[in-house]
């Protein structure tokens, strides 16, 4: 990964808005002391968890997730990596929160090593997670378009109905491997999508309020599907055909079916659909 974006091209519109969100540069991860102070600025309640240099944080005798879940503080080296998991936190804290106790219940319950099955997925999510909200007044057409979407239509969801997203679908990036990745977009590179119902009018609130409501929602949305406890849950989308999240977005580039995979013959069907009503 690279020290810092690519100057001579535009970083993809997630990037773009995540910095404008922190009032941060671009040009270099953060300090845990900035970070805690970036956490204060966007919530002056903030309650924690504090940021704190990794070389501060006694790890030898303590699995990180327990720490964290201890201590209320997050070890956090100066890189892009735990930047962007500490912004996560400030945006998704009691989403993060949620999936901290996950990893610390089935640590108390199997032990560290070897990883659950379950403990993979929920880390998967937290590194590449793709959150797609969809406002209670428009689940029927929400949920059309998350069935194409979840069946690879590509074409029908991500082209022809492109002008649904961020008016039916509204996605935000949780996993910060992805915002890393970022930095350096390449074909290829994949989310794995949840998707949440947020309260009627969501498109109308600010942004502040909209992270509000999504955290609340998908900390709600784990805890109903058992902290992704069935695998076929999570579904991929690559993640540069987001509508308006790549510049390269050409007939060409979703024609690119190494990227824009079909779905594989007997793949089962996700079961975090169809949405419901809250």
């Amino acid at each position: 990964m690279p020290s810092q974006p690519d100057s001579a091209n535009p970083s993809p519109l997630p990037l773009t808005q995540l910095f404008a969100i922190f009032g941060a540069a671009n040009d270099s991860p953060l300090s845990s002391l900035q970070l805690n102070n970036f956490a204060r600025y966007i919530d002056e309640s903030w309650g924690g968890p504090d940021f704190i240099d990794d070389n501060d944080a006694d790890l030898a005798n303590r699995y990180y997730e327990v720490f964290i879940a201890e201590e209320n503080q997050v070890p956090t080296r100066c890189n892009w990596h735990d930047t962007f998991n500490a912004m996560m936190w400030v945006l998704f804290p009691r989403s993060k929160k949620q999936i901290n106790t996950l990893h610390c219940q089935e640590i108390a319950q199997f032990g560290v090593h070897p990883r659950t099955p379950k403990r993979n997925r929920i880390t998967h999510f937290d590194e590449c997670g793709l959150v797609i909200a969809v406002p209670q007044d428009k689940l029927e057409k929400g949920n059309q378009l998350l069935e194409r979407l979840a069946n690879h239509q590509w074409q029908e969801c991500l082209v022809d109905n492109q002008h649904e997203w961020g008016n039916t679908l509204f996605p935000v990036i949780i996993g910060h491997a992805l915002y890393e990745m970022l930095l350096d977009p390449f074909i290829g590179l994949t989310a794995k999508w949840l998707a949440v119902v947020v309260p009627t009018g969501f498109e109308k609130m600010d942004e502040k309020t909209r992270y509000k409501m999504i955290d609340a929602a998908l900390a709600e949305r784990l805890t109903e599907l058992d902290g992704l406890a069935a695998k076929n849950t999570l579904k991929p989308i690559p993640l540069l055909g987001v509508p308006g999240w790549y510049p390269a977005q050409t007939e060409a580039f979703y024609a690119n079916t190494d990227y824009f995979r079909p779905l594989a013959p007997n793949a089962p069907a996700t079961i975090q659909l169809p949405l419901r009503r809250a």
